[in-house]
């Protein structure tokens, strides 16, 4: 595998990731709470910051997503995306590495899909830090 992007500053619980959802209300800003808190719940060794003005959580300073508010949707965000199983094709995007899940309101989703990419992706950074 390649090598690993790095950022510092992320701490067990930011509150700067706090405030940052607190700007945010209403349908959207829960929707992006909710799938954040999942990542947060990954394992004891997951950090966060708010990274290019979003929240991020890392393993050992090793972003692996993400996510983030737009006008009429949310994304889920995983840095190593392209890597990761997908066989609920929820995953879009054609960037070298990451790729990223829209969330709208009243749109259902496969959530058990999501989850599995969110471990997948939990599961992907702490073997890319094991190389």
């Amino acid at each position: 595998m390649e090598g690993v992007l790095k950022f510092s500053g992320g701490v067990r619980h930011d509150p700067a990731v706090d405030a940052w959802f607190d700007a945010r209300p209403g349908d959207l800003g829960d929707i992006a709470r909710r799938w954040f808190q999942q990542l947060r719940a990954c394992g004891p060794d997951v950090q966060e910051l708010v990274h290019d003005g979003c929240p991020t959580v890392c393993v050992a300073d090793a972003p692996f997503a993400y996510t983030n508010v737009f006008r009429s949707h949310v994304n889920v965000g995983f840095f190593h995306g392209n890597a990761l199983p997908d066989p609920g094709r929820l995953l879009t995007g054609a960037g070298r590495y990451m790729r990223h899940v829209q969330l709208r309101p009243a749109v259902a989703v496969d959530e058990s899909a999501l989850r599995s990419l969110i471990q997948a992706a939990y599961a992907d950074i702490r073997e890319r830090l094991r190389e």
